[in-house]
């Protein structure tokens, strides 16, 4: 909204300067969007100030901020404006010659309809008003329209003006669209109009779309004598609505979708009929026609004394609550304990107490609101495990090299299809945004491969992306999962050796250092996944439940989103939430770090080829005291000494006592027991 501070002072006696006022309504709630020249300061109105898209309203909250007297120059002698109340002029048979019909058949979108004849001479606006127009952003088109935007700008409540004798007996309708009724707008484009939406028409057609744009049908132009002013009240949802449809926006559109005063339609006709005579561009014909078969009147509110100290933590002296609420427009009451408050129907933002606060609050000044903790009234809850549970995870895959992703939870249906479930269909948006945010995604793989894509376009050959977030599915509904991808190398190039691409053991690997994380046993089988490779592809288990799947991507989904031919992209993605009812997080145990030293023994075996040293390191770990804390494999050999069909392991394992200092005897008594298991139980022999 811009407004020109010299046409403020129309209605505010101000003498501060520009920057100061500009300052002061900013402090108030109204964003500056900068201030231009010739006095013009640019606000940024919020939607749920449809009152202050005028300059009559801006100027309430200027009056108010400073408090001086408001000047409304449409106000009667004793000083009330004329909004003060609703009121229904029956419609005359005949006025001065000329007659018009003015009805309602839609009243649910459409409560109020007013209408007003004026003989006009069509010619150009004088130059205060022409250069007020072009100040706020408005081109001036001829004094009659001026006038009905001047009235726009200056109130907040659009008019349109039509010409009677382009209307087809002399008649206007507020009624729904008739299906395959079509209308060619002011802006010369033919729209076509389905049944829900609200139209002026005469005796034959559709002349406006209500509260939009009016038809080039029944314009105003250089030969038009005498006029019929519209103003009138429309259901917000339903502009908003057609606005939407037809995607069309005008500055009448933006008003009624938020909501103008019901009962301001025939003041805007009297102040516009008013600036005609002033200008010399035409007087009025009778009087308004209005109809409004259910008056509204103001809301009455109550408002505590105490509940102004519970919600902003200070008090506000009683006289500076009723002359805030006073000045913005509110009659004020005294009440026990309080105040009744009624509120103009032009404020749609104020329906309860607490927005009467904000409003005391506003112009008090949030500075003077102090800033402090509220009383703890209970114990706040433990954090949920779960966060453990990711942040954990997000350590270990950033520990392995990964970049954490945030992806669109909103994908395309074609991006989706691959990735659903077997039999299952992507869950769709009712409104989306566009055909690319028009489903859930089932899984996070499609935004981390879009992610692969991306870096690759970027010419970055390896890249290790995961996410952490939800997916969702009909008949899931939503699940907490992690996922990565990977390309390029498996293990980077170094000058001691070469580059190894990432093959899907890597994948593997990764997973399992989760499992190993997380504490959880996985299993590995094969996985029917749609989009992986059949060959290269295991479905993750934790017992008899599959908690997810990892392998290659399917070579279609990788050139689809134009990644170079031959890129092998390796994807894993689990199950969060069916993890933590297999193995719920328990609480962490810490240890001190040990005080004592610890005692390395090697150890090396001739075993049986066939044997896996999975199974030596189970039986020594079965058989070995609690002093062992360590266990790695350091060496495999098979060749000349060994016998065919065997081979040499050798381990080295650790030992440390939390109490003592262990002793040789110890540690050999501990290395005779696991040396006389594995003779036993897998025929070894010590080297």
């Amino acid at each position: 909204m811009k407004l020109l501070v010299s046409w403020l002072r129309d209605f505010v006696d101000l003498r501060q300067p520009v920057a100061e006022v500009a300052s002061t309504l900013s402090m108030c709630g109204f964003e500056v969007a900068g201030i231009e020249a010739d006095e013009v300061i640019d606000f940024e109105i919020t939607a749920n100030r449809p009152d202050c898209l005028s300059v009559a309203g801006l100027a309430r909250e200027a009056a108010t901020a400073f408090d001086v007297p408001l000047r409304l120059p449409w106000a009667d002698p004793a000083g009330h404006s004329v909004t003060s109340g609703a009121r229904a002029v029956p419609t005359p048979s005949r006025i001065d010659g000329e007659r018009i019909s003015v009805s309602i058949e839609a009243p649910d979108l459409c409560p109020r309809y007013a209408a007003a004849l004026a003989e006009v001479t069509i010619g150009p606006s004088p130059d205060w008003l022409a250069a007020r127009l072009t100040a706020a952003g408005v081109r001036p088109i001829n004094n009659v329209v001026d006038v009905t935007n001047y009235v726009l700008l200056e109130i907040g409540h659009p008019l349109h003006a039509f010409d009677l004798e382009r209307l087809d007996g002399r008649r206007l309708c507020a009624r729904r669209a008739r299906p395959g009724e079509r209308i060619r707008t002011l802006d010369g484009e033919a729209r076509a109009l389905d049944p829900e939406m609200l139209v002026i028409a005469d005796g034959s057609s559709a002349q406006a779309v209500a509260g939009v744009m009016g038809g080039a049908a029944s314009e105003v132009w250089s030969g038009t004598r005498v006029i019929a002013l519209e103003s009138a009240y429309f259901k917000p949802a339903s502009v908003r609505r057609t606005s939407k449809r037809l995607g069309l926006k005008s500055e009448a559109s933006t008003r009624f979708e938020r909501g103008t005063d019901i009962n301001v339609p025939v003041v805007a006709l009297e102040r516009a009929c008013s600036l005609l005579e002033r200008i010399g561009a035409g007087r009025p014909v009778g009087a308004p026609i209005d109809v409004y078969p259910a008056p509204r009147g103001p809301v009455d509110l109550t408002l505590r004394r105490e509940r102004i100290d519970w919600l902003l933590g200070v008090g506000v002296d009683d006289g500076e609550v009723a002359r805030i609420l006073t000045g913005l427009g509110f009659a004020v009451t005294g009440v026990p304990g309080g105040w009744r408050v009624s509120v103009p129907t032009r404020r749609v933002d104020v329906l309860r107490e607490a927005d009467l606060i904000e409003e005391v609050a506003r112009h008090f000044g949030y500075d003077k609101v102090p800033s402090h903790f509220p009383p703890l009234r209970a114990v706040a809850p433990r954090p949920d495990p779960r966060m453990a549970r990711k942040a954990l995870v997000r350590h270990v895959l950033a520990a392995a090299g990964f970049s954490e992703a945030v992806s669109w939870t909103f994908i395309d249906a074609a991006d989706a299809a691959p990735f659903a479930g077997p039999g299952e269909a992507p869950v769709p948006l009712a409104y989306p945004l566009s055909e690319k945010f028009a489903v859930l995604r089932p899984s996070l793989l499609p935004g981390l491969v879009d992610g692969v894509a991306h870096n690759r376009r970027h010419q970055i050959r390896d890249v290790r992306l995961f996410e952490v977030g939800a997916s969702f599915s009909a008949a899931e509904g939503e699940r907490h999962r992690v996922a990565f991808a990977l390309t390029g190398a498996g293990v980077m190039e170094h000058w001691g050796g070469g580059m190894r691409p990432a093959d899907f053991f890597d994948a593997v690997g990764v997973v399992e250092r989760l499992g190993e994380a997380l504490a959880l046993p996985l299993r590995f089988a094969d996985s029917t996944a749609s989009c992986l490779v059949p060959g290269r592809a295991a479905a993750v288990s934790v017992g008899e439940t599959t908690v997810g799947a990892v392998g290659l991507l399917v070579p279609a989904e990788s050139e689809r989103r134009g990644l170079p031919g031959g890129d092998e992209i390796f994807v894993a993605e689990l199950d969060l939430d069916a993890i933590d009812r297999l193995a719920p997080i328990a609480d962490t145990e810490v240890r001190a770090l040990p005080r004592f030293p610890s005692i390395v023994r090697d150890i090396s075996v001739v075993i049986d080829e066939r044997l896996r040293s999975q199974q030596v390191r189970e039986t020594i770990q079965r058989v070995a005291p609690a002093t062992l804390v360590g266990m790695r494999e350091f060496d495999r050999y098979k060749g000349q000494g060994i016998p065919e069909g065997r081979y040499s392991l050798s381990l080295r394992l650790t030992f440390r006592a939390s109490d003592r200092t262990l002793t040789d005897a110890d540690v050999q008594e501990a290395m005779e027991r696991i040396m006389a298991a594995l003779a036993t139980e897998h025929g070894a022999i010590q080297r």
